[in-house]
């Protein structure tokens, strides 16, 4: 007999990748070796369940790679650097998770020498270009399969065919799509089809149990995550799951993303990310007041870039290198703590005390006293920082002259 090709199957245990296991081995007949990789949304116990549904399926192979330290390392550290927000809204949660997600598949399947590689995103979102794109790029070699996006598939013919090659399990549609990561949990669904309605309080998975304020202070080390209300982290990832523990008591973080995908239609999600959000909005503070105008500015500009080339599978991009390299850069002077008051729904930016703070200078004290110069001094400065204006409005009132 011939001996079956080898082909990796991202898989994450729903629908689409159980499906994907049956037609794969039994239709095209690979050999089927399925493989998660876990940027940090996943328990030990979704884990087994996992495997186990993999193997139950009929995988020859299930492995489960914990990539939760890279993903922090190349990307979420990035992304706190340059306060990226997309929109000025998303922490570009799963979005970012994807693509690490796709690099640790792709090379699991060329260790094991796999002939095909596949994973089961439809043709209607963003993730088919962050697989495909990185597959391609890391891989050209191996094939690429994708069954739900090729046939068109509807759901009601995949539960069909999994029942008629003797695997059952409940399938039972959820009123919501829901995506949790270490760097926030996205909801799609219901409400976040239509433009002009917002998700309600029970679609989201973390409720609010805490009523009262509360302190919450973030310790930063040269712009990283490094102790949360005194508590050092030596595992940063840690430090930013007991972030969200907290934040997530009181309901803080969620909001509506509408942006522009990949493939050019606008999406619309719903998500929840209290640490990213309490994280970023804690850093930006402590860099007004550790970073000089002209880095802020500069920062602003190549964090947006950075974010967008992200969500637009654009990480492999030398550029990348690039921008990361400025966002390292510009951290030097960002070690301090910030505090905050944490209330249902919202949060309150409270102070930074830092030793590299540009406001504790021998300077002056804005609005109060000048100590480093003289009040001749600024009547100067003000004199020639106006020189531009004066001219064009001085042109411009000799012109109006001329033409009476």
């Amino acid at each position: 007999m011939d001996k079956k090709k080898k082909v990796v199957l991202a898989f994450s245990g729903g629908l689409d990748t159980s499906f994907a296991v049956k037609y794969l081995s039994e239709d095209l007949g690979y050999e089927v070796h399925t493989a998660i990789a876990n940027t940090g949304g996943f328990s030990d116990a979704d884990l087994k369940a996992i495997e186990e549904r993999a193997l139950a399926l009929g995988a020859a192979s299930h492995a489960a790679l914990d990539i939760t330290n890279e993903y922090y390392d190349k990307s979420i550290k990035y992304m706190v650097a340059g306060n990226v927000l997309r929109n000025g809204t998303y922490p570009i949660s799963v979005s970012s998770e994807r693509i690490f997600q796709a690099i640790a598949t792709i090379e699991y399947a060329k260790k094991i020498g796999a002939d095909a590689i596949a994973h089961g995103s439809t043709g209607a979102g963003n993730d088919q270009v962050r697989f495909d794109l990185t597959f391609q790029i890391l891989a050209p070699e191996i094939e690429i399969i994708t069954p739900t996006r090729d046939l068109t598939l509807t759901r009601e013919y995949e539960i069909d065919y999994l029942k008629k090659h003797g695997y059952e399990a409940d399938f039972k549609k959820l009123e919501y799509s829901i995506n949790k990561g270490l760097w926030g949990t996205s909801i799609g669904g219901k409400e976040t089809l239509h433009s002009e309605q917002t998700l309600p309080e029970s679609a989201y998975p973390s409720q609010v149990t805490a009523h009262e304020p509360e302190t919450l202070k973030i310790g930063f080390v040269k712009g990283e995550i490094d102790s949360v209300n005194g508590e050092h982290f030596d595992n940063k990832v840690d430090a930013i799951r007991k972030v969200e523990e907290i934040g997530s008591r009181f309901g803080i973080g969620r909001d509506m993303h509408i942006g522009d995908t990949i493939i050019g239609i606008k999406g619309r999600v719903g998500f929840e990310a209290a640490g990213p959000i309490l994280i970023i909005a804690a850093h930006k503070m402590l860099e007004k007041h550790t970073l000089t105008k002209w880095q802020q500015y500069w920062k602003d500009q190549v964090g947006t870039w950075y974010g967008m080339f992200l969500h637009e599978a654009q990480y492999l991009e030398p550029v990348m290198r690039d921008i990361e390299a400025m966002l390292e850069s510009s951290q030097q002077n960002v070690t301090g703590t910030v505090e905050l008051t944490l209330r249902p729904y919202s949060y309150t930016l409270v102070g930074v005390d830092s030793p590299f703070d540009l406001m504790k200078t021998d300077f002056g004290e804005y609005g109060e006293v000048n100590k480093a110069w003289t009040a001749d001094d600024v009547k100067g400065f003000t004199k020639i920082l106006g020189n531009q204006m004066k001219i064009y409005h001085n042109v411009q009132q000799r012109n109006k002259a001329d033409k009476k």
